[in-house]
C-alpha cells in the first residue's frame, strides 16, 4: 500500500462501487420494458459508464466489470465466481437490480496496482 495515501483512499469500497452501478443501471434502463434489440446497447452503456465512474474515483484498481440482463419470464439464473487474490487490498461486489420487466445483475471485480 502507497503510504502517501489514506487507507479510504487504496482501499475496495463496496458501498461506494454499488453506488455507482445502481447510478449506471438506473440511468441506463430505469422503467423501459424489456426489448431483445436494446439489450447489446445498455450492457454496453452500463459496463462503459460503471468504469468511466469507477476510473473517477481516483483509486489505485484495475477493474473488471460483467453485466447480464434478464427478461422477468420465470426462467431460473445461477451465476458463481472465485478469484485468487489478495484479500487485503482487491474486492469484489454484485449489484442485483430489477424493474417490472428485467433483472440485471452487475459484478465488479477490483484489482489493486
Amino acid at each position: 500500500m502507497d503510504e502517501d495515501q489514506p487507507a479510504e483512499e487504496t482501499t475496495f469500497v463496496v458501498d461506494e462501487i454499488t453506488t455507482v452501478i445502481k447510478e449506471a443501471v438506473e440511468s441506463t434502463i430505469g422503467n423501459s420494458s424489456y426489448q431483445h434489440s436494446q439489450i447489446n446497447q445498455w450492457m454496453s452503456s452500463i459496463v462503459e459508464s460503471s468504469l468511466s465512474q469507477l476510473t473517477k474515483l481516483g483509486k489505485p484498481f484495475k477493474y473488471i466489470v460483467t453485466c447480464i440482463i434478464l427478461q422477468k419470464n420465470g426462467a431460473g439464473l445461477h451465476t458463481a465466481s472465485s478469484c485468487f487474490w489478495d484479500n487485503s487490498t482487491d474486492g469484489s461486489c454484485k449489484v442485483r437490480w430489477e424493474n417490472k420487466t428485467i433483472y440485471c445483475i452487475v459484478s465488479v471485480f477490483g484489482f489493486a496496482i
